[in-house]
């Protein structure tokens, strides 16, 4: 891999990975056209440990909003006074709303990084999920704010994550979608998607560390990745939170089925292969 290879992952990355718009899926896009191997146990890694970058942007972006869990969940762990803060609470949310995606990204890692890497897999995701999409939108109530999440509302937007795993769906897509559909509002539900972000994607990349060190991806293009989607994942975080306090993710539908389409049509006529 090239440093302009992973120059482009890393936009790439750091652009799509909290938009609803699937990071995996665009990555392997990128990555056929660029030449590499997806169904590469490296490549697949890398796409993996390149998230790191964008989850470094997600702890600079809410460090105040972090700390204060933290510091509330330590707190209330010393201390049963300091349980009924809403923080305490929280913090326990995110640790089990991200046990799910953990273990059925362990058991089911051959899958996900073999079968699923397919760009037929890729191009259905976008588009059927982009129906549920159109749902959450429609069907959500967006009562609740971030001081009225319950404990239910993390198990399914955890449970949302681990079909996130399928490349195309899009983890903030699905997560977010889940959100809307257990009756939070849009900010609150982008909010949550983004703190469960932190251990899911964290613990991925770390996995995922062993097969990129020594293989022939190289040290180089994978700090340049890192640090080329941290940069971007900054803004485009910044960017989506004003983008959902005023718009509908049903936003992102028409380019999600167009892109879909477009490779759909590709595969199917035999001008770009599916691994």
């Amino acid at each position: 891999m090239s440093i302009l290879d992973s120059i482009i992952l890393g936009i790439v990355e750091g652009l799509t990975e909290f938009l609803p718009v699937s990071s995996t899926g665009h990555l392997t896009i990128t990555e056929k056209l660029l030449g590499l191997p997806v169904d590469s146990t490296a490549v697949t890694a890398y796409t993996a440990v390149i998230q790191m970058g964008a989850i470094a942007a997600v702890l600079l972006f809410f460090w105040r909003d972090i700390l204060a869990i933290a510091t509330a969940w330590v707190g209330g762990l010393a201390s049963r006074s300091r349980r009924d803060s809403a923080d305490y609470r929280l913090g326990w949310y995110v640790i089990i709303g991200s046990v799910p995606v953990g273990l059925v990204g362990l058991l089911a890692k051959d899958v996900i990084t073999g079968p699923l890497r397919s760009l037929w897999w890729v191009a259905g995701a976008l588009i059927a999920w982009s129906a549920v999409m159109i749902l959450a939108e429609h069907r959500g109530s967006q009562r609740r704010d971030l001081s009225r999440v319950r404990l239910l509302d993390a198990i399914v937007i955890g449970l949302a994550q681990c079909i996130s795993l399928v490349p195309g769906i899009s983890r903030s897509g699905a997560t977010i979608s889940a959100g809307l559909l257990a009756g939070l509002d849009r900010v609150t539900a982008t909010r949550l998607s983004f703190f469960l972000s932190i251990p899911a994607l964290t613990a991925a990349g770390l996995y995922e560390l062993k097969d990129v060190v020594g293989s022939n991806v190289g040290i180089a293009p994978t700090v340049v990745g890192t640090a080329v989607s941290f940069v971007v994942a900054y803004a485009a975080i910044a960017w989506l939170l004003r983008f959902v306090a005023g718009h509908s993710i049903v936003a992102f539908v028409p380019y999600r089925v167009a892109l879909g389409g477009v490779l759909l049509a590709l595969l199917g006529t035999g001008v770009m292969t599916a691994t």
